[in-house]
């Protein structure tokens, strides 16, 4: 007789409520946003939780980069040095429909700006799952097209950086 065995998948854990907002731009500041899969529609910027409490933010956006266009910081005509820390940070309300990724009673995020600059032409490679479709545009249009006010706001930030072109 055989014993059926049921293994216990294990929940995930709460998402930390301290994230990166990657702008990644050319020099001519045209920017990269991407439609999200669960939300067509909404298009974004690179985006993502930090992992564990004590991950340094560079590391957490070279992650979300890699993972949600294929552009690997420090490789392929994109070094470290191409990215920014914009010393800017937002806190913000996390929408309703995302806060069952959080701990009970966690409503807010915050969220630190930096920026990319690659070359242009750089290859993009989406995460399915996350992304449908990208396109590369003008920063005004970008910022315009962003359904998130933050993510608007930083994009409107860009041409005030000219030290990262």
């Amino acid at each position: 007789m055989t014993e059926a065995v049921h293994e216990a998948v294990a929940p995930r854990p709460a998402k930390i409520p301290e994230s990166v907002l990657v702008v990644i731009h050319t020099a001519a500041l045209d920017v990269l946003l991407m439609e999200r899969a669960d939300a067509p529609g909404f298009w974004q910027s690179v985006t993502g939780s930090k992992d564990g409490l004590d991950e340094p933010l560079d590391v957490t956006c070279a992650r979300e980069v890699a993972e949600e266009t294929g552009i690997v910081i420090g490789a392929g005509g994109v070094p470290a040095s191409a990215l920014h820390d914009w010393d800017l940070a937002n806190v913000y309300e996390i929408y309703p429909r995302w806060r069952h990724r959080y701990a009970e009673g966690v409503t807010h995020n915050t969220e630190h700006v930096f920026g990319l600059c690659v070359p242009a032409g750089t290859a993009v490679r989406l995460a399915p799952r996350e992304h449908t479709a990208y396109a590369w545009l003008p920063w005004r249009e970008a910022a315009d097209r962003c359904f998130s006010p933050s993510n608007a706001e930083a994009i409107l930030q860009l041409p005030n950086f000219p030290e990262i072109r």
